[in-house]
């Protein structure tokens, strides 16, 4: 099946603007889990005896452990909405099952991103494209990391330029978001959590909803 990275941020946004409040309060619940998230963090941080410059390893560990509750909860969100967009609840977003598989493969993913930016931008984007689907394995099919890297690592053959594409674009989507003094990320947010959930079901041949919204833009 091809990919349109085009076709699937046309096809998010028309999801977005069914119930556009409803996403926006979504994008506040995330937003508010991180805030806490960085108040936890930054008490931790304060009893361990560490400073804004040089956190303590405890500190991040509970840093960790938090964004990938948060992340995880995210990833199920966007997953729900995608396959049933008149019927997912912010209920979603709270998603502790498989959770420490999916630590582990978000660490996995990091190091692997981490080592790519070392290598310069192009590698990070290759190991973004491919491992790109790696967390919506876990949370999909309750895969095991290693078992979900090389599955993620698998579904972009034969559209790795568009997903490629696919990557700069949400990027690109991001930022602008932030550069709009950040209240742009109340639309972007969603519009990139869809579409990447968009993406993941079509290559991964889930649901027929991604071969039925190509179908439709084609039209």
């Amino acid at each position: 099946m091809r990919f349109s990275p085009t076709a699937a941020i046309q096809y998010c946004w028309d999801t977005f603007k069914k119930r556009p409040w409803f996403f926006v309060g979504a994008v506040a619940i995330l937003l508010a889990a991180n805030f806490l998230n960085i108040g936890v963090t930054s008490g931790v941080n304060s009893l361990t005896g560490g400073t804004l410059e040089e956190p303590t390893i405890v500190s991040n560990v509970v840093n960790l452990a938090l964004s990938a509750l948060i992340v995880i909860g995210a990833v199920a969100f966007f997953l729900a909405a995608h396959d049933d967009p008149d019927g997912v609840a912010y209920a979603a977003l709270w998603h502790p099952s498989s959770y420490w598989k999916f630590f582990a493969t978000s660490l996995l993913t990091s190091l692997a991103v981490g080592l790519g930016l070392v290598l310069l931008i192009v590698p990070v984007l290759i190991a973004m494209v491919l491992f790109l689907f790696a967390g919506f394995l876990v949370v999909d099919r309750d895969m095991g990391p290693l078992e979900a890297l090389q599955t993620s690592m698998a579904m972009p053959k034969g559209n790795r330029w568009p997903l490629f594409g696919f990557v700069v674009l949400t990027m690109l989507i991001l930022a602008l978001g932030v550069l709009a003094l950040g209240l742009g990320l109340i639309v972007a947010v969603p519009i990139v959590g869809l579409a990447t959930a968009y993406a993941y079901r079509l290559l991964s041949g889930g649901p027929d909803d991604a071969v039925a919204a190509d179908a439709r833009l084609a039209a």
